[in-house]
């Protein structure tokens, strides 16, 4: 791998803003950020990507093309938390397992933020509908985790089987982020090019500072984090480091077979390698109450999230430009 591509990735200011909040914890810096203002940036960032997204589909309609990216992004959402639970419950126990493989299972929307950031840099189309491809890989892994839940880990303790599926499916279906995202993108497609047009200066133009205002803060989170993995073995680290290039692997693979474009081709791939760190451990907390958030939270935030942002990023563009050229 070419190591400009790392560097171009890595001296992203957005990128770097990261390692300067993950910095300021670790030399004890007294730098914060007050609590409302991560949640504006997250309503800000899903926002303008589904706004965004919702225009480019107005302008390009639904074809055939269009629906085989979103089949391949719906395949692999539901593909990745099975065999990453066969794997992980062969060392550790069925809560936990059921929980990673969930969490690895979902999507990380500030990872495809920063991967759309990385194309927009080197001057790769991508298309504004692999927002809905986003939309679309952030619920199926709750949904398997549920039905594992079910299969395998039936808790004794449970008092109300009903209401917990009921507020697990509402959890997968309407969870905030999901919610506000399809809203935007079916805002952005109803309104086209007109509405884009009068949004675009707070949505477009400040894009890019808002996203290093939220990786700054996502530094500083993902620091503190680091010394719970301690807990959590080696086995488990190298799963964090080790399924992300697998998942982006298979999803390339799938997608050059298919005849997705490049650009595409490398979101699909991003958004497999990604993992959740939001709405699947504010769901598993919910259906699978034994598993441990000090275990499958800080796998998502303090391992597989740095490393997907700063190496994983180029690792699977290389990837990408060795299949298509």
């Amino acid at each position: 791998m070419n190591i400009d591509i790392i560097l171009q990735n890595m001296l992203n200011p957005p990128v770097l803003f990261f390692f300067l909040g993950m910095l300021a914890i670790f030399l004890k810096s007294d730098l914060t950020i007050p609590q409302p203002l991560p949640k504006l940036f997250s309503l800000y960032l899903l926002i303008a990507i589904g706004l965004h997204g919702g225009h480019e589909l107005s302008q390009s309609g639904l074809s055939t093309y269009i629906f085989k990216a979103l089949l391949i992004a719906v395949v692999m959402s539901m593909l990745v938390p099975v065999y990453s639970f066969f794997i992980l419950r062969m060392k550790i126990d069925v809560y936990n397992a059921i929980a990673i493989a969930a969490t690895f299972g979902s999507i990380s929307a500030v990872t495809f933020i920063t991967g759309i950031t990385y194309l927009d840099t080197i001057g790769v189309a991508h298309g504004g509908f692999m927002v809905a491809s986003m939309a679309l890989m952030e619920s199926p892994a709750i949904v398997i985790g549920l039905v594992f839940a079910a299969l395998f880990a039936k808790s004794p303790d449970a008092e109300d089987e009903n209401t917990s599926i009921k507020e697990i499916l509402r959890e997968a279906f309407l969870n905030p982020s999901v919610f506000l995202l399809i809203g935007a993108l079916a805002i952005g497609i109803l309104t086209g090019d007109k509405g884009w047009h009068s949004m675009e200066p707070l949505f477009g133009t400040l894009f890019k500072g808002m996203l290093a205002f939220f990786l700054l803060d996502m530094g500083l989170v993902a620091a503190r984090k680091i010394h719970e993995l301690k807990k959590v073995g080696l086995f488990l680290i190298g799963f964090a480091l080790i399924m992300p290039m697998v998942n982006a692997s298979v999803a390339v693979a799938v997608a050059y077979f298919f005849g997705i474009e490049k650009g595409d081709a490398f979101l699909l791939a991003l958004l497999s390698a990604s993992a959740s760190y939001i709405a699947v451990p504010a769901a598993m907390r919910l259906s699978v109450p034994e598993a441990n958030p000090g275990i499958y939270l800080p796998l998502s935030l303090a391992v597989t999230f740095p490393f997907n942002i700063s190496l994983g990023i180029p690792l699977y563009y290389y990837m990408i430009t060795t299949f298509w050229g």
